[in-house]
């Protein structure tokens, strides 16, 4: 397997952008495609992943070598790992995908006005979706797979690290493709790692592009907005929270801080400050803070997370805006439940927040007034996946407002049009 090619830009240009136009036909034909057959690639599609499992393992070495070589974090190089459990988990997700319901064609809404008019609003796929992204190899399978479920062709751009295992999975996807008789550049990829087939796919390929989904760092998502000629489903980076509340259950409050924080650190909805209530901290803030450390966390405290244990280290006024996807995590001690808001609203990302309590009105005061993607009462915030929610898989969890919000699946990647059906009548 060779190294991915380097081409000078007006080459890269003129190659993404034949990509965009044969994506832009093959929308056509996914679009009207008939939902078995849909199902039948996905299906197809797990099935060769499984089977070329041994190049998929190959392809991960290769990334795996080079990040190794480049000192990676540990983190990094776990979202970028795969193994026999992981590469199951793809498949898995992939068929899972197969197995929902086709969201195209869906009727929303149907109404008939008094002039005799029927009106129906009806789900219709968005069409070309470029979705840009790094590290992690199983974002390929979850993007091409939700991309050809919701009737949308779809253009991947991987990061530089995951290049030779992203083009090994996204092989298996095309192979379903073409055995269920689907056009292949359904499930295209950039041929490169040069920044400019972003760039290329930043201008809309010439205009194939209909949306753009970054899944990254926060440098990528910024570019990303600041460029982008097309609409974009972005979220800019998973600063997730949970607040201990002083009406909290002890061992739920241990199982879930714990798991939210290292079940796995390299994800999205991993949480990277603690509040805890003032008025509970005697009772609850020294188990919490033992217990992270106790399991292999760096704890980053305020004043009152110092005096319970020597080991904390001083946090600073960065450490409340740091997304660390890392074995790191920050404790601040607050004035109760409106405190806790008032620092999330201020430093969070808007993606994912939680909060640990035996108080129902205090429950239902956070999720109501939290402004986060995805809220969640006495649960751990590594639940913020589409799989989790029954998505089969996500695209991204987009954390602005517009369209879509939250983990992003085959509903949330389709628009809408509206089918008006008469008898004649012409309008005065």
């Amino acid at each position: 397997m060779t190294v991915a090619p380097k081409l000078s830009e007006p080459d890269v240009a003129a190659e993404m952008n034949a990509i965009g136009l044969r994506a832009r036909a093959a929308a056509r034909a996914i679009a009207n495609a008939p939902p078995e057959r849909k199902t039948e690639a996905l299906r197809l599609a797990g099935k060769f992943i499984r089977q070329r499992a041994p190049e998929i393992l190959a392809a991960n070495a290769l990334d795996l070598a080079e990040a190794r070589a480049r000192d990676l974090s540990v983190a990094m190089i776990d979202r970028l790992t795969l193994d026999d459990k992981r590469i199951e988990a793809m498949a898995k997700g992939v068929e899972e995908v197969a197995d929902l319901p086709d969201p195209v064609g869906r009727i929303l809404a149907t109404y008939t006005r008094p002039n005799g008019l029927v009106i129906e609003r009806v789900a219709t796929p968005l069409g070309v979706i470029g979705v840009i992204y790094e590290s992690r190899p199983n974002v390929t399978a979850d993007a091409g797979a939700l991309g050809l479920k919701s009737g949308n062709a779809v253009i991947l751009r991987g990061g530089s690290d995951s290049f030779h295992s992203s083009g090994a999975i996204q092989a298996c996807l095309v192979a379903g493709l073409i055995e269920a008789g689907l056009p292949e550049a359904a499930i295209s990829r950039a041929p490169s790692t040069s920044r400019e087939a972003v760039g290329a796919m930043l201008q809309g390929l010439d205009g194939a592009l209909d949306v753009i989904v970054p899944r990254g760092g926060k440098s990528l998502v910024e570019r990303v907005q600041r460029e982008a000629r097309v609409p974009v489903f972005a979220h800019l980076e998973g600063l997730v929270h949970v607040y201990v509340d002083a009406a909290a259950d002890l061992d739920k409050a241990l199982r879930i801080v714990v798991n939210s924080k290292l079940r796995r650190t390299g994800v999205c909805g991993a949480v990277e400050t603690l509040l805890v209530a003032r008025a509970g901290a005697a009772r609850l803030l020294q188990p919490l803070v033992v217990a992270l450390l106790e399991n292999g966390c760096e704890v980053r405290g305020d004043e009152f997370a110092r005096a319970v244990d020597s080991r904390v280290v001083a946090a600073s006024e960065r450490d409340w805006r740091t997304e660390y996807l890392d074995a790191i995590i920050s404790i601040r001690v607050v004035d109760g439940i409106d405190a806790a808001i008032d620092h999330i609203e201020t430093y969070g990302s808007h993606h994912t927040d939680g909060i640990v309590t035996e108080d129902r009105a205090a429950a239902e005061r956070f999720l109501r007034e939290v402004d986060s993607a995805i809220v969640l009462h006495n649960a751990s915030t590594q639940f913020a996946d589409g799989g989790e929610f029954g998505f089969g898989a996500e695209i991204g969890i987009a954390t602005g407002k517009m369209h879509a919000r939250g983990p992003v699946g085959v509903e949330q990647l389709c628009t809408f049009k509206y089918r008006v059906r008469g008898d004649g009548q012409t309008r005065g």
